[in-house]
């Protein structure tokens, strides 16, 4: 995909995630010529052509260099961009997607691997991010690093750079990429996922994503 043509996917995402109606109607023009080989129908807004898993390596809660592509290679990978002080997206995400997981099997949620980066790392420590991600799941890998390294990641994703906005006093808001990207076991991500999707669209999607093996045309 171009970069023009994923700037305006992005958009209508962004668009979509602010009502179920947008949701209803996304979902109802999710079919093209690279259509899942299953015969399944998704929840998310599948993309064409599909987007390659980017490689970058940043900092995981323990400390340890998280190498992205390599640590997800042979997993369903959710990744998603947001900061632990998000009012809404973020951890409306995060619950939907940890609840989703509690109702599949666990031979289903073993292979899939939840990776969260945070957009605010001044704020969001080590310790300040494991804690905010234990509190959905504590499978879940929560990177940071520099604010470089960070903005090269959401670069390579090809999501919008985040962007901090002065609010009263010191508070700061992070505008951020409110959508998740999904990676199959292809490397590729052939669905995004905006606002508005529930646990039980997660839990239909995820196990169907792990077993899915996409048509090559």
């Amino acid at each position: 995909m171009r970069r023009r043509e994923l700037g305006s996917f992005v958009i209508l995402a962004i668009l979509l995630a602010t009502s179920d109606r947008g949701l209803a109607e996304w979902r109802s023009k999710t079919t093209a010529p690279d259509a899942p080989s299953s015969g399944e129908t998704y929840r998310g807004g599948l993309v064409t052509p599909p987007l390659p898993k980017p490689r970058f390596t940043l900092t995981d809660t323990s400390g340890a260099p998280f190498d992205f592509w390599q640590k997800t290679d042979g997993y369903v990978a959710v990744l998603l961009f947001g900061y632990t002080r998000c009012p809404s997206e973020c951890p409306l995400h995060m619950a939907n997607i940890a609840n989703g997981l509690k109702k599949v099997p666990a031979r289903f949620a073993d292979q899939v691997k939840v990776v969260f980066v945070t957009t605010d790392p001044t704020r969001d420590g080590p310790k300040v991010l494991r804690s905010w991600l234990d509190h959905f799941d504590q499978r879940f890998v929560g990177l940071t690093g520099t604010e470089a390294a960070i903005e090269a990641a959401q670069r390579v994703a090809g999501v919008p750079s985040a962007r901090k906005t002065a609010r009263a006093g010191e508070n700061v808001e992070v505008n951020h990429a409110s959508f998740v990207l999904v990676y199959t076991k292809d490397n590729q991500a052939h669905l995004i996922y905006p606002g508005g999707v529930t646990q039980e669209d997660w839990a239909h999607d995820l196990p169907n994503l792990v077993n899915e093996a996409w048509s090559r045309r």
